[in-house]
């Protein structure tokens, strides 16, 4: 007997070789299906938004909506500075040892977030006509 089939009770003798490629591609499918998902419901998430802001949080609270059609440059507790440029939000200046957050990619209307941990400073677009007020999910 090969060691690489195995015979079934119905008497066919199946090669394990094509068993494993036949779990493999229906893994490789499964995990390509949940990826369209997830990028159809962000898609769809993010153009509802009507009017996007940048808003940004240190701690848990608010520290300012900012319009992203308006080039800026904002000092956020003298710790952080974040620049809006051509709708384009990046985070250009911070005294965290690690930097991470600076050199994160600039987030855009689309969507996205900016996070210094070690300063607490949240840089996220948001819908301002919703705001955080709006739910991601409803609960039945």
């Amino acid at each position: 007997m090969n060691l690489m089939s195995k015979n079934h009770p119905d008497g066919k003798q199946y090669s394990l070789a094509g068993i494993r490629r036949r779990n493999s591609l229906l893994l490789i499918a499964g995990i390509l299906a949940a990826a369209a998902v997830m990028f159809a419901v962000y898609t769809v998430r993010m153009s509802g938004m009507d009017n996007p802001k940048l808003e940004i949080l240190v701690g848990s609270r608010r520290y300012g909506v900012y319009d992203l059609d308006r080039d800026q440059i904002i000092t956020i507790n003298h710790t952080n500075v974040c620049e809006i440029r051509d709708g384009k939000v990046s985070m250009i200046r911070a005294d965290c040892p690690d930097q991470i957050c600076v050199k994160s990619a600039p987030i855009d209307r689309h969507g996205g977030t900016i996070v210094c941990m070690p300063n607490k400073v949240i840089l996220r677009i948001t819908d301002a006509d919703g705001g955080e007020d709006t739910p991601d999910a409803v609960a039945g």
